[in-house]
């Protein structure tokens, strides 16, 4: 009996440390859900890319969409999804600084009100103040 209990006791104990115990909790999960979902498609296809490219990865995919259960993911596997969610979010920020400095010189040099301001000085035009 006594040791059919040990056996039992020894079993548990392998099954519980098994068990990997992830960095990140459900709220950092969330928020990497969060992120993801409100990528366009081309990133979040991306995304995908990088879930099936690791092995042990479970995907699920129904009429409503493809779905991963973050929680079953590798620590490193979701560092390399932070990555690239950070990747896409400094891209993004660097677009959007290209299209205004694309506007702001468009409405300078390229209004067509603005060639009636513009003076020319040794072959140079200057916008008059």
């Amino acid at each position: 009996m006594e040791k059919e209990k040990e056996n039992e006791e020894n079993e548990k104990n392998e099954k519980n440390e098994e068990k990997i115990v992830s960095k990140y909790d459900a709220t950092q999960l969330n928020i990497i859900r969060e992120t993801i979902e409100q990528m366009t498609k081309f990133n979040q296809i991306a995304v995908l890319r990088i879930l099936k490219n690791t092995s042990g990865v479970i995907i699920n995919e129904n009429k409503y969409g493809i779905h991963v259960n973050l929680t079953e993911l590798s620590d490193t596997l979701i560092d390399e999804l932070i990555v690239y969610i950070n990747y896409v979010n400094e891209q993004e920020i660097e677009l959007n600084n290209i299209e205004q400095k694309k506007t702001y010189y468009k409405s300078i040099y390229f209004v067509k009100d603005n060639k009636d301001n513009m003076i020319n000085i040794n072959n140079k035009y200057v916008t008059q103040s």
